[in-house]
């Protein structure tokens, strides 16, 4: 066991560069962009529901006549239907994530991630341009053509999060792993809060304004991945993160099971006499490895809790305590505020202890507590922040530990010799997982 050696005398920094610095702001921006446009549709979801109804508040197109906006506008003849379909489009969005994130990772594993983590970001732009801009632009509203749309979408997000992680899996060791990644996980809270404002700072002029913004960020982010980002450090000649580590005990072992040493799987993986060319592990081989099922399961249930969050807080907000749509977005932040904290500090943690499990299970069961307090949260803004940023500490830390620190201790275990070809194919099979929890939380919902 590492122990808390890791720490003492920066030594677990010391192997760092400025490539690693720009590593770690390139996957982190990126990824934040691209939950910063999900968030833009939860954020905007008052306003587009108000839009498919009659009861057509905007102010930005006064002009019209009331018949004609009825006329050209019109998909529900109410809010309640409206509410479900914005209910369906989440589900449906989600069961295609998580199907994409099974194929990303494979993908991710066997080409370029730099390519496909760009062009996932600037396709995934275009849709999303086409599905809150230009159809308001043009007056055509079609429900087959959202569901489409928000499908496709569902499908090219997912390139994100297995090529971001494994990136990240390339530059930076076991060592000091559960606070790097802890305070890097926090890509996805910080997405969230810039979605949260930007949507928030343009709702005003309309909400395709809103998508319009998001959606131009990240494809210019995608612009800077495909000319910026380096995957490995063998792209400039310098040694492989794991080659720099010490013949230490494996850290995640402990958290993943207690099997002995001579252990052997009845599978074999890729032997590492090639270097420059590693075969990626298959998709059986990677379910394989001790722990990847047992965490996918535990993050298909943590997923469900956390995304209803994701989706359905502002219009919580909005609709439950009647505060206006843009100070339910802003309010909304706390949530991620607490996520960020408690990733990296039960991260630093975990990293100390060296078992990742014990705090996995202890912010958990304090997890109950805070959901119970904050339903019973009164109508006042300081006190449902306080409420929402305690939730989001044990809620949102231990999703962000499981998705990034925890997937990258499975991707790198000794069984794959420590193989960046498995790590996509294993994140992309943790989070797949963590989706369909997600999305039939999600559709349970509805019904």
């Amino acid at each position: 066991m590492a122990g808390p050696n890791t720490f003492q005398s920066g030594a677990w920094t010391s192997r760092f560069t400025h490539h690693h610095i720009v590593v770690f702001l390139l996957t982190f921006f990126s990824y934040s962009l691209l939950h910063a446009s999900r968030k833009t549709f939860s954020n905007v979801k008052v306003s587009i529901s108000s839009q498919w109804t009659p009861t057509y508040l905007n102010k930005t197109a006064v002009k019209l006549e009331p018949i004609e906006l009825w006329n050209n506008s019109h998909l529900f003849p109410n809010a309640e239907e409206a509410t479900l379909f914005l209910g369906t489009l989440d589900t449906i969005f989600l069961f295609s994530y998580a199907v994409g994130l099974f194929i990303s990772g494979i993908i991710g594993d066997r080409f370029n991630m730099r390519w496909v983590l760009s062009f996932g970001m600037c396709s995934s732009a275009v849709v999303v341009f086409c599905f809150g801009t230009l159809t308001e632009w043009l007056h055509f509203y079609n429900k087959w053509f959202y569901c489409s749309l928000w499908i496709l979408n569902g499908l090219l997000q997912s390139t994100g999060w297995p090529c971001v992680v494994a990136v990240m899996g390339n530059w930076f060791g076991k060592a000091g792993r559960g606070v790097i990644f802890g305070l890097w996980s926090a890509c996805a809270s910080v997405g969230n809060i810039l979605g949260a404002c930007l949507a928030s700072s343009v709702l005003q002029y309309g909400y395709e304004y809103a998508f319009l913004l998001t959606a131009s960020v990240q494809f210019a982010g995608g612009i800077i991945i495909f000319f910026g980002l380096l995957i490995s450090p063998e792209e400039i000649g310098l040694p492989e993160i794991e080659k720099e580590e010490s013949s230490e005990d494996d850290p995640c072992r402990p958290l993943i099971n207690n099997e002995s040493e001579d252990h052997e799987p009845n599978y074999s993986i890729q032997e590492v006499s090639t270097i420059h060319q590693p075969k990626a592990i298959s998709f059986y081989q990677a379910c394989c490895l001790p722990g990847v099922i047992l965490y996918s399961l535990a993050y298909a249930c943590l997923k469900l809790v956390n995304y209803s969050f994701f989706f359905w807080l502002p219009f919580y907000l909005s609709n439950n305590f009647r505060w206006k749509e843009a100070e339910a977005d802003k309010l909304s932040i706390w949530y991620d505020v607490g996520g960020i904290i408690g990733g990296t500090l039960q991260g630093f943690i975990s990293d100390m202890l060296q078992k990742r499990a014990p705090v996995l299970a202890g912010s958990l069961l304090l997890a109950i507590g805070s959901l119970v307090g904050y339903s019973r949260s009164p109508n006042n803004k300081a006190i449902n922040a306080f409420l929402m940023t305690v939730t989001g500490f044990f809620i949102g830390g231990p999703s962000n530990m499981i998705s990034a620190a925890i997937s990258a201790d499975l991707g790198h275990q000794e069984l794959v010799q420590g193989s960046s070809e498995a790590l996509a194919t294993v994140t992309g099979i943790v989070d797949g997982t963590g989706s369909i929890g997600a999305a039939m939380g999600q559709g349970g919902g509805l019904f």
